[in-house]
């Protein structure tokens, strides 16, 4: 735990210098006023927590303050936090870890999101903890998908099923789902398409390979995660909204968390679609994808001892 800990509070490392290492100072050295509430809601929109999203937290937190009778700012901190932990879903165990039959899982999202390298480490991740893996090439409109994901199949050690490009993606599905049956694989990784002509076609192709996983496997998929790029901020939300939309999305994974100051999306991809974050990418190691803690993640925000260091190194 204190090694994840770690791991999430160093990446974010640029959001915590911007909008939050900010709001942590103003919440050091002065009393609870108009002044302070709307600067800390500006603060929480340049964070891309959202407006919806920062309206319920500071909402939450004025009513709060008034029942508790608060009146300095410092004792305003723990409620932000408090009230921040809420915009986010508490991920459930993935139980099926431990399943003895195959679990499916479909991963969604648009191309340079870090879709593909996301699988190979989240195949790194589930070998690490005693399962056996395989990948499915389904993404067979980009003509690279294919060639890229045998890379880092190969870097993961694990088996990979594909085939030409332009096939049909759910072909490939169904004979991923029957080759993952006949060698006793504990998990199948669907790779997706990212882009097709139009959004329309995009969403259409995906309920396909979605329906064709069921007809493999009446149970298939067990998950759909769809995979975000934490760097762009509010425009994830709309891309989450539209799989949502078209797709069961069952949970998220954020990348490139390390290399962004907008790290307060996932308050508001969490709250207002009611998802569970499941993983965050925090470097570019085959080993830097970590589950999700949404306690260290607040606790990361604030932290004010690291914050400090940072300064001094800087």
């Amino acid at each position: 735990m204190l090694g994840r800990f770690k791991a999430i509070r160093d990446a974010l490392t640029r959001t915590r210098q911007t909008a939050f290492g900010r709001m942590a100072t103003l919440l050091g050295q002065t009393e609870i006023n108009e002044e302070l509430w709307d600067d800390l809601e500006a603060l929480l929109i340049q964070a891309d927590v959202g407006v919806e999203t920062t309206t319920v937290v500071l909402d939450r937190a004025r009513a709060e303050v008034k029942q508790l009778g608060l009146t300095r700012a410092d004792q305003l901190r723990d409620v932000l936090k408090t009230e921040l932990r809420a915009m986010l879903v508490t991920p459930e165990p993935i139980d099926w870890l431990e399943a003895a039959e195959l679990r499916v899982v479909l991963i969604v999202g648009t191309n340079g999101s870090g879709k593909t390298t996301s699988i190979a480490k989240l195949a790194g991740y589930l070998k690490g903890q005693g399962r056996s893996v395989m990948l499915a090439a389904a993404d067979t409109f980009r003509a690279a998908a294919g060639d890229q994901l045998e890379i880092w199949a190969q870097r993961a050690d694990v088996p990979i099923i594909g085939g030409q490009p332009g096939a049909d993606p759910g072909s490939i599905v169904y004979d991923s789902i029957n080759a993952a049956l006949s060698r006793q694989i504990d998990i199948l990784l669907v790779d997706t398409a990212g882009r097709l002509h139009t959004k329309y076609n995009l969403m259409q192709e995906l309920k396909k390979v979605r329906n064709v996983a069921t007809k493999a496997r009446a149970d298939a998929p067990h998950e759909t995660w769809l995979v975000l790029d934490g760097t762009t901020g509010q425009n994830a939300l709309t891309q989450a909204r539209q799989f949502k939309e078209a797709v069961e999305i069952t949970g998220v994974i954020i990348t490139k968390l390390d290399g962004t100051a907008k790290g307060g999306m996932l308050f508001a991809v969490s709250h207002e679609l009611g998802l569970p974050i499941r993983f965050v990418g925090i470097g570019e190691k085959m080993t830097d994808l970590t589950p999700f803690d949404p306690d260290a993640f607040v606790a990361g925000l604030f932290d004010i001892e690291s914050q400090t260091e940072e300064v001094v190194e800087s």
